[in-house]
């Protein structure tokens, strides 16, 4: 079910969702948007194809450490792991927005670490502020993580795993929970405007659309675990904009997209179970095929389908040809999509250089 009402926002309002000015601007070039559905559809899209690097880095020194209750304000320290350049942008950035004063914002982000207030204790905040400085020294920029829920011990323990990430790797996680963030905060906003409206037509305040309801619903499932979010029904998952199975590249070498690299997009119809090794070719059926982008995004490789067939499925790269004189003359990326996942999306990056390679499922 959809909210009929068209959103009528403006740049203020995107901007109290996203710390990012880039996609304030854009989500309000494209206002008014017909419901909270469609507005969520274009967000992610604006945030992960048209917000750059800058604007990733600005919306994430907008937000307060977990464990704070404001945006850290600018500061001279310096790390020698990270280059000039981004130590000049994160410190920009941070001296801005803790110029601004955007009530919503800083409503939110208290609302969203209540939780992890409400379960910590002065030992784990204070490991907490220790690991979000080691962190921060790492990265060049805070700790994020969509704390909606989530206690002081459930944080700390993913800070410290993915402190282990190359920052490459880390970045675009980030960049993910960011992404989730302003998804919570973009269904708040429209719930805030329905009730404030309500009450205006005189109206009871428990008028807020059933769609609001459901979709707040549905993100506070996928915010937790595949199992829990599985249990939403059918009828409330969302329609896909893109391919459920997705890829990027990344030239860490030279540091920019791995531009040109051939793509191919397998599914397993031999035998079951597939075994160790599963190397008879006949056993693989072709979904499809094609190329990365100017931004190593790759090409469409399959169908827009609301539901993906569970099975396995492989992604192969054609890294010979991109590093002629490199160790691998190609790279296959084999993962498996289990019944419970068939709504979710899967986007399996691949990380390359001649001599070596990593991958991981991303968003």
């Amino acid at each position: 079910m959809e909210n009929p009402a068209r959103l009528e926002l403006e740049e203020k309002d995107f901007l109290a969702c996203c710390g990012s000015t880039k996609f304030a601007k854009e989500m309000a070039a494209l206002s008014p948007i017909p419901n909270l559905d469609k507005a969520i559809e274009v967000a992610r899209d604006v945030w992960f194809n048209k917000v750059g690097v800058l604007g990733w880095l600005e919306a994430f020194s907008a937000h307060p450490q977990i464990g704070q209750t404001r945006a850290a304000k600018h500061t001279s320290e310096t790390s020698a792991q990270l280059s000039q350049l981004v130590l000049f942008l994160v410190s920009f950035f941070k001296f801005k927005y803790a110029q601004k004063e955007i009530l919503s914002f800083k409503k939110w982000s208290k609302g969203e670490q209540s939780t992890a207030m409400a379960t910590a204790t002065s030992a784990t905040l204070q490991e907490l502020t220790e690991w979000n400085a080691r962190y921060k020294e790492k990265f060049g920029f805070i700790f994020l993580i969509c704390a909606s829920g989530r206690s002081t011990a459930e944080i700390l323990a993913e800070l410290k795993r993915r402190y282990s990430n190359r920052p490459i790797v880390e970045f675009e996680i980030a960049a993910q929970e960011q992404m989730k963030i302003t998804e919570l905060r973009l269904v708040k906003l429209v719930s805030e405007r329905s009730s404030a409206a309500a009450a205006t037509q005189h109206q009871p305040a428990t008028a807020m659309s059933k769609a609001e309801e459901d979709r707040l619903s549905m993100i506070g499932a996928h915010l937790t675990s595949p199992s829990e979010a599985y249990q939403v029904k059918i009828s409330q998952a969302p329609k896909r904009s893109k391919p459920p199975i997705t890829t990027h590249v990344l030239d860490v070498a030279q540091g920019h997209p791995g531009r040109a690299v051939e793509l191919l997009l397998e599914m397993w119809t031999g035998p079951q179970p597939l075994s160790f090794p599963g190397s008879d070719p006949s056993g693989w059926s072709t979904l499809g095929s094609g190329v990365t982008d100017e931004d190593g995004r790759g090409t469409p490789l399959m169908s827009i389908v609301d539901a993906v067939k569970p099975g396995i499925y492989r992604i192969s790269f054609n890294s010979g040809k991109y590093y002629p004189n490199g160790f691998f003359p190609f790279v296959s990326v084999v993962f498996r999509i289990t019944e419970s996942q068939q709504f979710e999306h899967f986007h399996v990056p691949l990380l390359m250089a001649p001599f070596g390679f990593s991958t991981y499922r991303g968003s």
